[in-house]
Order: C-alpha cells, then structure tokens, then sequence
C-alpha cells in the first residue's frame, strides 16, 4: 500500500484521537487520562512503550533491524489554562483547560506516523516520545532523565501553526525559538497616607518609572538585527486608593536569540532597578529565573526533515523560516543532547484568519494531520538512511 493510500485509511482515526484529546484537555504533569488514551492505541497497534506514571512521559518503541540506528520523534501531551471559546461540538469539558496550542494534534500526528512505521518498519529503531509539561515545567527534562534518548542518533519535532497554510512545512536550520526567561522586581518603598506624600516613598511612582525605562533596554540599547522582547506583563501594588503603597511587584519576561544579548539585557535590567531605586530612594531588588532555551537546528538533520517534506508536500509546500520565533519551546533541551530538527505544519484552511496559539478560539485544519504523519514517518526513514 502506497504512502498516501496509508495515510487516508488511517486519517479518520488520527481525527478520531484528536478529538478525544482535545475533549479531556489535562495541565502539564497531570496528562493521566491522555496518556491512557495513548497507551490505549499503542496496545492496539501492537507497540511496546514504557510508562513514568503521572507527571511521566511515555516511550514507545519500534524495533527494526538490531544493528540499525536509533531515531526519536516527539510530541507534547499537556494543554494550557483557558475557556475554550472555539465553539466545536468536541470543545474541552473541563472548565479552564483547553488544548489552545495544538499538542492534541501533534499526539494524533504520531500515533499516526506510528501506524505506518508498524505496518513497514524501516531497518533501523524508532523511539516514540509522548511528553508531559511543554507548557510549564520543562518536561522534555524528564524524558531526558528517564533515558528516553539513550542510544538515539537524532531526533525530530514539529508544531501546527495558522501562520501556514494546510500542505505547507516549514524547516530551516539554525536557530527556530528564542530564550525565554521570567524576572521579578520587587520595590520595597515607605507607605503613607496619599495626602502627605512627602512623608513617604511612592513604590508605585517607582515602579511607574521602571515600566518605561525597561521599554528602552530593547529600542535603544540592542543592535535592531539581533531579535529580542522585554515584557512587563503583571504589576501589582497597594492596598487602598487613599494609602500610598510601600511595596510594588513587577513580573515579565525576556526573550533573545544570542546569549550575549541576553547577558547585555540582564545587566541592564539590574542597572536600571538599581538607579531608580537609588534616585528615588527605595530598595528595588531584580531575580531572573531562566527560561528554555533557543531551540537551534541542526544542519545536516534539517536536511533530512527538508527532504522528508519535500516527499509530502513537494517544492512548493516548503515554507523558509524569515526570521526566529518569539516564542519558547522545551524540544531545546533535546538538542543540546543530540542533533535534531523542529518544524512547523501548516494548518489553516483556506479563508481562515491567523488564530495565534494560546487563543481561547485556536483551533486547526484536521487535514493538517495527514500532513504531520506523513512528515514523521518520511523523516524517521530518511534518517535512518542518513545514519545507516
């Protein structure tokens, strides 16, 4: 049976899985009953898999000749907090969960691959990674720990986006994601009453002028050509509108492609807090806690995925990366163990708008799942063949 005929007979089950994935959303570390579905189908296709329990991952393997090498393929089981408001007939029913980032149909996408790797097994080993915890808590370093990536030779990921069109996969080498990290300022001041300010220090005033300071670390003290965001996303301050507040919390993050960047961004950070503190007398203290790291592919494995989707989606459906995401993905920590690439899937049908990822009305093109099987099961054979 041919590649495509493979993939349509196979298709309404991958929509099938997805729908149940995205019907039963689970938070990061908590994935019981998606990995119950997982592991459900694994048994109906005759895979063997091992299993960490809750807050686990679970590792499926396909066995090949014994003196092949070893390939990885990922996908990621957590959903995000949210209301769903996509308005499906298969929409979340549990309150503030929903899969708004698309790892319901990268969990159906592999479950497909493997389908078509356990009908025509390639000469060599596929190791099968569903993980936990993409969202928060790095859970790509627990299938690390766990030993998901022994005797692997590379590995390969991917992620639907309506930025492309249903057909389209994007690959390029280099770096894909930024770094992503998340700091605290915290302005301790002097509380007052708000009529006699001049007896106390403003922590909000403070932390007022560090929100538009910060905005400058970026616009005037970066080169333009090297990518990076500040965000100050949540404040808090004060306790009655007529009390001057002593303290103020301020909590964002920080998002770069170069690791000098990210030093020169830190350092100003702390320069800024430190000075406007001193200037308006208050003790302003800075923590940053570190973040994923850039996801940077590999060159040789992203020729591999290059010709593994040019067998799916030809020429015309290869889609070159213009400039680095923004955003952070935990598959980083893979490939600072092993090479790899990660690549993105076109999903968005044709007279869509570009819904982002993490909206509460994200949803995808189910054909995008045929795409994404096909691509996983192409690149495990290719490299395999790269490796042999």
């Amino acid at each position: 049976m041919s590649r495509q005929a493979l993939t349509e007979l196979i298709f309404p089950r991958m929509v099938e899985l997805r729908r149940t994935f995205h019907r039963y959303p689970e938070l990061a570390f908590e994935e019981e009953r998606t990995a119950s579905v997982i592991m459900e189908e694994l048994r109906r296709l005759d895979i063997p898999f091992e299993y960490g329990g809750v807050g686990g991952g679970i590792v499926g393997r396909i066995t090949g000749q014994d003196d092949g090498p070893t390939i990885a393929l990922r996908a990621d089981m957590d959903g995000l907090p949210g209301d769903e408001t996509t308005g499906l007939p298969f929409a979340s029913v549990n309150p503030g969960k929903m899969h708004a980032c698309g790892h319901d149909g990268h969990m159906a996408m592999l479950l497909g691959a493997a389908a078509m790797l356990k009908q025509n097994p390639p000469p060599g080993h596929v190791v099968l990674i569903f993980q936990p915890a993409e969202e928060r808590g790095a859970g790509a370093r627990v299938m690390i720990q766990s030993g998901a990536l022994d005797r692997v030779k590379a590995i390969f990921g991917g992620h639907v986006m309506r930025q492309f069109r249903v057909g389209e996969i994007m690959v390029a080498h280099g770096v894909i994601t930024a770094q992503s990290d998340r700091f605290t300022i915290r302005v301790r001041g002097r509380g007052g009453h708000g009529a006699r300010p001049h007896e106390a220090v403003d922590a909000v005033v403070v932390a007022g002028l560090l929100i538009m300071a910060v905005q400058t670390l970026v616009s005037r003290e970066i080169n333009p050509f090297h990518p990076s965001v500040v965000t100050i996303g949540q404040v808090q301050a004060g306790t009655a509108p007529n009390v001057i507040a002593e303290h103020a919390v301020l909590q964002g993050t920080i998002r770069t492609t170069q690791r000098k960047v990210r030093k020169q961004i830190i350092e100003g950070l702390n320069r800024m807090a430190k000075a406007t503190g001193v200037l308006h007398n208050a003790v302003v203290d800075v923590e940053v806690a570190e973040g994923y790291p850039p996801v940077v592919n590999t060159e040789q494995e992203a020729e591999i995925a290059r010709l593994a989707a040019l067998k799916v989606v030809g020429q015309q459906g290869l889609v070159p990366l213009d400039y680095p995401s923004m955003g952070a993905e935990d598959f980083a920590y893979y490939l600072e163990q092993i090479p790899g690439c990660y690549v993105r899937f076109g999903a968005r049908r044709e007279g869509w708008e570009n819904i982002p990822l993490h909206s509460p009305a994200f949803d995808f093109d189910e054909e995008a799942l045929k795409v994404g099987a096909a691509f996983f099961n192409e690149v495990a054979r290719e490299a395999i063949r790269v490796y042999a």
